[in-house]
């Protein structure tokens, strides 16, 4: 028997899951699959779903027994799946067969979902002038969920930069791109999508859920958000939501150092952010 791989025993056929029923609970962070009369998810599907994000939000390779752990799969259909996405090049391996991470198709799949996106590609022009105003690192996000993800990325032109990669995916609470989202929002639908006790990316991050519905009414009044280094030590980002749908669900940001920020810098890159939004929103208008 090969290393990693299990036995064999009590695995589960995958052919009998488009069954009437509702499929099992997967374990933590498994989808929902709808109210009543809603069609009935296929459980070989899920699980493929949900192993794939769990290889995006930790990259690198990992062992059959740990992913086991993280999802609380049966490990001879865990494996099976696994082995199936390997060969289909979703999931690749290391030399020993053992350790497994996500594969070059789901980049494929990715860079087509940017190529293929109307704001992307709109606000590329809008983006390019924004960079050179400000001549800091610049970003288009879009809200997931919890999350902002980002779209596209403008880099400073300065040598101390932040680092960011498109696809990443960050707490919509400790960003200016989330912050400004979330404005975008009631103060019921908020507290609707966020726990009480949120998660503390770093010292400055807002933690207390009505903390931060605070904020957000200040987000309202002045038009912009502001993240002061809750996200990244030493980082500044400014954000603002791009109006095309309500409530929105895209931003775009200007991240600067902080050893950089002046009074001065701080209002023209303000400004320029709300020409970026302004020119956004006729670009966007019949998306």
């Amino acid at each position: 028997m090969t290393t990693g791989e299990p036995d064999g025993s009590g695995a589960e056929s995958e052919g009998s899951e488009g069954g009437a029923g509702a499929p099992e609970a997967d374990g933590p962070g498994a989808p929902e699959t709808g109210g009543p009369g809603a069609p009935a998810a296929v459980k070989s599907a899920v699980r493929t779903v949900l192993l794939l994000e769990h290889f995006a939000a930790r990259p690198g390779l990992h062992s059959l027994a740990d992913i086991q752990h993280d999802l609380s799969l049966p490990k001879s259909s865990l494996y099976m799946l696994l082995r199936t996405l390997v060969n289909l090049g979703w999931v690749e391996t290391d030399a020993t067969g053992t350790r497994y991470g996500i594969g070059v198709r789901a980049l494929l799949v990715g860079s087509s979902y940017i190529d293929g996106d109307e704001v992307v590609a709109a606000a590329r022009p809008t983006l390019d002038r924004l960079s050179d105003d400000t001549t800091e690192t610049i970003h288009l996000a879009r809200m997931d969920g919890t999350s902002v993800v980002y779209l596209a990325t403008r880099t400073s032109q300065h040598y101390l930069r932040p680092f960011t990669r498109v696809g990443r995916r960050l707490p919509v609470h400790s960003t200016a791109l989330g912050k400004a989202l979330l404005a975008t929002h009631t103060d019921e639908e908020v507290r609707a999508l966020l726990p009480r006790r949120l998660e503390a990316v770093t010292e400055h991050t807002i933690t207390d859920r009505e903390q931060l519905v605070e904020e957000l009414a200040l987000v309202r009044e002045q038009g912009y958000a502001v993240d002061r280094e809750e996200n990244t030590l030493g980082l500044r980002c400014f954000g603002v939501a791009v109006p095309y749908r309500t409530p929105a669900r895209d931003a775009v940001s200007c991240s600067v150092p902080v050893a950089r920020l002046t009074a001065d810098h701080e209002l023209r890159i303000k400004a320029a952010l709300f020409e970026a939004r302004d020119r956004l929103s006729v670009a966007t208008r019949r998306m």
